[in-house]
């Protein structure tokens, strides 16, 4: 099976998210897509992460109905911060019937040199990308493992939905329903 892995943080997850691996679960040559919650991006600030499990909830009820998109706690079990090559060697090694493709914005690719490893990242994986505002033609596009999608381009962002959340507005259609329910009732963000 040819398994897409879009990693994040999905704090929280968003309609944006939603989107994109529908996008790649449907029009490209994947058969799911796994979203891969991050506990600790190392490029990330930890502080502005809310609890990893309330954030892994968000995307298990976001994604609940979707036929070919899982989340995937996969990050959980190994080592923080988590880097993508350490994950997709342990993926590699626990399921070698699958193959794996990492999805990623044209910002990450445009930033991919400074990933850990990134050149076998190159080496042994497909990278699927897909378009985000103000990158134009990032510099490693034109390798052989790198494919540009037409994926819709989303301009909706976390930072963003957690800003409106302190600010007290309305954030319907945004994330779904169930993922504003989870919100409100915890009273995330605020």
């Amino acid at each position: 099976m040819k398994i897409g892995l879009f990693f994040g943080s999905f704090n929280p997850i968003h309609t944006g998210h939603l989107i994109i691996a529908n996008y790649m679960a449907n029009h490209t040559q994947l058969d799911q897509v796994w979203l891969v919650v991050s506990p600790q991006n190392p490029l990330k600030q930890k502080s502005d992460l809310i609890n990893s499990y309330d954030r892994l909830e968000m995307a298990r009820l976001a994604t609940e109905n979707a036929k070919n998109i899982r989340v995937s706690d996969i990050e959980f079990s190994l080592p923080q911060p988590s880097y993508t090559i350490d994950t997709l060697t342990h993926l590699k090694t626990r399921y070698p019937e699958h193959d794996f493709f990492l999805i990623m914005g044209s910002d990450n690719l445009a930033s991919l040199k400074k990933w850990k490893n990134y050149e076998l990242l190159l080496r042994d994986f497909r990278i699927l990308v897909y378009p985000r505002p103000g990158t134009e033609h990032p510099d490693l596009a034109d390798h052989p493992s790198v494919e540009l999608t037409d994926t819709p381009l989303m301009e909706l962002s976390a930072t963003f939905i957690r800003q409106a959340i302190k600010k007290k507005k309305n954030i319907q259609f945004f994330v779904p329903d169930q993922v504003l329910a989870f919100i409100e009732s915890k009273n995330l963000y605020r």
